[in-house]
């Protein structure tokens, strides 16, 4: 294995701003005929912007820059290797936006991925894999999604152009479909897939996560059954459940979604990561009760009075009867489930939005989920294909965040579109990932995950500070955001998290 320290330490940060509007037409062709562009392939007759940012980013990252307006430019001949796997992971979370707004706001847009598919194909010259993969959420129906996205466009292209084929991988081993008023996991709405065709691998952090300081393990995960997310994070083992497809990739290619998040702060790269989890149970996401009681599910003053009623009510209908699996204790669980919403919930309709909103550890107080997050930040890194965690990196990573149109307040779920038009891309997810989150108007440094990556224990992620960045961009207002104390795009963080993580003061480290 070569060593790819010197690869890690390039903290350059392109920053590209331009308009924000996505091409409609799939498969997304280039509406230029650029020097460097296949002529096996189309063009378009209507512009595409979102190619334009993507090439304009990765000129702005010096690339391959003395070929540049040349027929030879191979931008990503510095980062992929003929004969390597490179595997692009999306962020794919939903089919669908269920407060009616942009899924794009969601979910990265296909033209993106577009052209990061061009650049990879031209850099492997023919020889090697390009796989897109990720793990959606449970009730993300994955045929809607690839009708909404034509993707599967995308595959087409490279099929009939080049008999090259580009595997489209849903890894998740089920998902479920809301059926009329039934709005839980049940047993009778899931469906089992087929998963991760090269399967999974088992990962124990043990000894070096960033769970090991933790002393309360009353875990909830991604599904009903909280046993099964405890048995993973107690005894001596901090476990996780990585996707083979993610651990074979020579080069990992992230192209997240900017956005904002109820329990870590902001989606990016290191969010983003949940996606390379075929068992996403095995994730902790929050500690159940409040932090005076060691958890932090709610922040004190919420679970007091009727509120504290009904969320004991539900916790131990999940707990007592979805946890278990089984037809029958579904069915006894929707039986009780009516009187619950008719009677309980009621009682505090007043306060019913605002819990809704924080519950599950949907705060700033969350003191779970980045641990998580940063866990999986090493395995990315340093996990090599068979699982076994190394001392130096085992895969080149590369960054492409989707910020043409991001995603702001009820994120990442259900947020308002912010159209922004930008794309940020990079060679080191923590450094791409504290420049994005600082253009959204956040200081970084009130992000949990990303004090515990610079400051790592056990694995070096080599950003030391801000001040070790070094940002280019199209738009001279855009390559001095740390030493300023502008909120450039001002997101609006989600409610959990407003007023604890915008930006204060000048960002001087």
């Amino acid at each position: 294995m070569t060593d790819l320290k010197d690869y890690y330490r390039n903290l350059s940060v392109a920053v590209y701003h331009g308009e924000a509007d996505y091409p409609s037409g799939p498969p997304f062709n280039p509406s230029e005929k650029y020097p460097e562009y296949n002529p096996s392939l189309p063009v378009s007759d209507k512009r595409n912007l979102a190619y334009e940012s993507v090439r304009g980013a990765f000129k702005l990252l010096g690339l391959d820059s003395s070929r540049y307006g040349s027929a030879n430019w191979n931008p990503l001949g510095d980062v992929i290797t003929p004969g390597n796997t490179v595997v692009i992971k999306p962020n794919f979370v939903l089919s669908d936006h269920y407060h009616g707004g942009n899924l794009f706001s969601i979910i990265t847009h296909p033209s993106v991925i577009r052209a990061v598919v061009d650049y990879s194909f031209k850099a492997l010259r023919g020889e090697g894999r390009i796989i897109i993969a990720d793990t959606p959420q449970m009730d993300c129906d994955f045929q809607e999604l690839l009708a909404r996205t034509d993707l599967l466009s995308i595959q087409e292209l490279y099929r009939k152009s080049f008999n090259f084929e580009i595997p489209v991988r849903d890894l998740r081993n089920f998902w479920f479909k809301y059926k009329d008023e039934n709005y839980v996991a049940s047993q009778e709405n899931r469906q089992k897939l087929p998963g991760d065709p090269e399967g999974s691998l088992s990962i124990n952090l043990s000894g070096k996560s960033a769970f090991d300081e933790t002393h309360n393990t009353n875990f909830y995960g991604a599904d009903y059954n909280r046993d099964e997310t405890i048995s993973h994070h107690s005894g001596g083992k901090q476990e996780y459940m990585l996707s083979k497809t993610i651990l074979s990739a020579d080069v990992l290619i992230s192209v997240p979604k900017l956005k904002v998040h109820k329990k870590v702060g902001v989606t990016l790269n290191a969010k983003g990561l949940v996606g390379t989890i075929t068992n996403k149970n095995y994730l902790v996401h929050y500690t159940l009760g409040t932090p005076s009681k060691g958890g932090d599910q709610l922040p004190d003053e919420f679970l007091k009075g009727k509120t504290k009623l009904i969320v004991g009510v539900q916790r131990f209908l999940y707990d007592a009867l979805l946890s278990k699996k089984s037809r029958i204790t579904t069915r006894l669980f929707q039986l009780a489930y009516v009187p619950y919403r008719k009677f309980i919930k009621p009682l505090m309709r007043e306060t019913s939005d605002k819990i809704v909103l924080f519950d599950g550890g949907n705060w700033h107080g969350n003191d779970s989920a980045w641990r998580m997050v940063s866990d999986l930040m090493e395995i990315s890194i340093y996990a090599d294909k068979n699982g076994v965690m190394q001392d130096t990196p085992q895969r080149k990573v590369f960054s492409v965040i989707d910020g043409i149109v991001g995603g702001e307040g009820n994120g990442p779920l259900f947020p308002d579109e912010r159209k922004v038009g930008l794309i940020i891309s990079g060679f080191n997810h923590l450094a791409v990932d504290m420049v994005g989150a600082r253009l959204m108007g956040f200081d970084w440094r009130k992000l949990p995950w990303v004090q515990d990556l610079r400051k790592n224990k056990y694995y070096d992620f080599f950003v030391e500070d801000s001040s070790a960045i070094r940002l280019e961009s199209n738009e001279d207002g855009l390559s001095n955001i740390f030493s300023t104390d502008d909120m450039y795009f001002a997101f609006k963080p989600h409610p959990g998290w407003t007023g604890h993580l915008e930006v204060e003061k000048t960002q001087n480290d």
